[in-house]
């Protein structure tokens, strides 16, 4: 029985060549393909074999050809490069062979394929280990299939979070379709700072590799040579001191790499050029953590706006684990670079004190960061000096008057009220932390007002229906304090603690491991 061989050639270096392509080869009597692939077998081939080379855009004819040399019982060998199952010769033959058994021509032609390295594969590895996890495929040559249906599964690569190479990016009449793509997964919640790695001529002389970000992606430096990798949500770029990749006088001193989840943790935000190291939940780490870490991811990949700044992301994503609530993203409100100045004071030591207004609050930060940290808690609110302080205002501190006598009342300091007045004379220097009481948050600002308080930062997230608001509004009066307020109604002593959490472990922002301490 007459076979056809059907061989992927691999990208084209001799090294990618498999020995069961190299076999085939040297036991070929034709070779058939197109002639620019020629150059890469014809070393390999026996002395009188034929290679016969049908054009460019001439597939159809090269496998007719192909079965025209096996009925003559010849030893044949159509070559693709890459793999010649992924847009390569394999299933036109096998379609014409169901072809030619319809018509009533010889049916006795097996077809054997013989795999090769696919180009995404190795441009995979020039690039590090981008496509780590669930990947797809999509071609931009409309040539045989509907624009229509290629932008289909672009929108659905992007919503599926798939590692997605792109095979046929650019053509000379073909320019715009890499733009569109661009501008789909864009639309469709991709974060513009997602890794993209660039691989021209892969495994050949005139290799060239390039790391860039969706962002950046400019299609004018792309060819009909090139394939493109662009990452999920969890891909990330991690800069290499000494990684030398691309062609001749080229390096790539960074890796692509999209984790498996092994190590159950999210990749750093930001993109190329921050530096930053991958997260490693380490041996030992127990199922809480685990828990946090893969909830974490969730949030991420759930928010509608998952590209904002570090110091805003690592709070919202505690704020919206433990409310489960994505509104968060719109009534977390921060000075800029909150966290951050927050955690530096924390890091320097000079922030050594945290005051809540409920115990709630204060039982919800995390007793392993203090200790930490050595940084002490303060709740005022069981103190037995409070009773004394709401009958006579003026027994400690400064004379008190409230900010606005209108809708809060006329009589003595609520209890909320005195906790904040006794902590300003002992902890004037602390971070203050509001989960209950507009009261306490008003009583903050009437003291910073006065020059009685001075705090190193402000989390208020006092919750309810009266005065809530209006007090959420005057502490963002509160000028060089760097706060993280919840607006609106919305608040409690839990949201409130978990952003002092998210403050004392924002050295794992960069990483965003939120399982430490617990």
């Amino acid at each position: 029985m007459s076979k056809i061989i059907v061989a992927g050639l691999g990208p084209g270096s001799p090294e990618d060549m498999t020995p069961a392509v190299l076999a085939a080869m040297r036991d070929a009597d034709a070779v058939v393909g197109y002639k620019y692939y020629f150059r890469f077998v014809e070393p390999y081939l026996k002395p009188g074999c034929e290679c016969i080379d049908t054009g460019m855009k001439r597939e159809r004819e090269r496998a007719e050809q192909a079965f025209a040399l096996a009925e003559q019982g010849k030893n044949v060998v159509v070559i693709s490069s890459g793999d010649a199952g992924i847009y390569g010769m394999a299933p036109l033959l096998f379609e014409m062979q169901r072809e030619r058994a319809v018509s009533g021509l010889p049916a006795d032609i097996t077809i054997e394929v013989l795999p090769g390295i696919s180009a995404f594969q190795k441009a995979a590895s020039l690039l590090g280990a981008p496509i780590g996890h669930d990947l797809c495929i999509i071609s931009l040559s409309d040539l045989m299939t509907p624009w229509s249906l290629i932008e289909k599964r672009i929108r659905a690569a992007a919503i599926g979070d798939f590692v997605t190479a792109v095979y046929n990016p650019k053509s000379h009449g073909r320019y715009w379709q890499l733009y569109r793509l661009r501008e789909l997964f864009l639309n469709e919640g991709r974060s513009p700072e997602t890794p993209v790695g660039i691989v021209r001529q892969a495994g050949r002389p005139e290799q060239e590799v390039t790391l860039t970000t969706l962002g950046d992606l400019d299609p004018e430096q792309v060819d009909m040579f090139t394939i493109l990798i662009i990452g999920n949500s969890q891909s990330y770029i991690r800069p290499l001191s000494n990684s030398p990749r691309g062609g001749e006088d080229k390096e790539q001193r960074a890796v692509f790499i999209t984790p498996r989840g092994y190590y159950s943790s999210l990749p750093p935000t930001g993109g190329v050029g921050e530096g930053l190291s991958h997260p490693s939940l380490g041996e030992g780490m127990g199922v809480g953590p685990s828990i946090m870490n893969e909830s974490f991811r969730t949030i991420l990949s759930e928010m509608q706006h998952p590209d904002v700044p570090r110091w805003r992301l690592w709070p919202l994503l505690h704020a919206i684990h433990t409310t489960v609530d994505f509104s968060m993203e719109e009534c977390l409100w921060m000075d800029e670079r909150a966290t951050e100045i927050i955690y530096n004071k924390v890091a320097d030591g000079s922030l050594k004190h945290i005051v809540t207004d409920v115990s709630m609050a204060a039982a919800g930060i995390r007793k392993g960061a203090l200790q930490r940290l050595g940084i002490e808690v303060h709740c005022y609110i069981n103190d037995p000096r409070i009773a004394d302080i709401v009958k006579s205002p003026d027994s400690v501190g400064r004379h008190y008057s409230p900010p606005s006598r209108e809708g809060l009342g006329v009589g003595l300091l609520t209890r909320s009220q005195a906790c904040m007045r006794l902590a300003a004379t002992e902890y004037p220097d602390a971070l203050y932390v509001v989960g209950n009481a507009p009261t306490a948050l008003f009583e903050i600002c009437d003291l910073v007002r006065k020059g009685a308080l001075h705090p190193a930062g402000i989390i208020a997230a006092p919750v309810g229906f009266v005065h809530v608001c209006e007090s959420k509004h005057a502490a963002k009066t509160l000028r060089n304090i760097p706060k993280i307020i919840v607006e609106g109604r919305k608040g409690g002593s839990n949201l409130a603690a978990t952003l002092v959490n998210a403050i004392l472990t924002y050295d794992d922002a960069a990483t965003l491991t939120p399982g430490r301490d617990l």
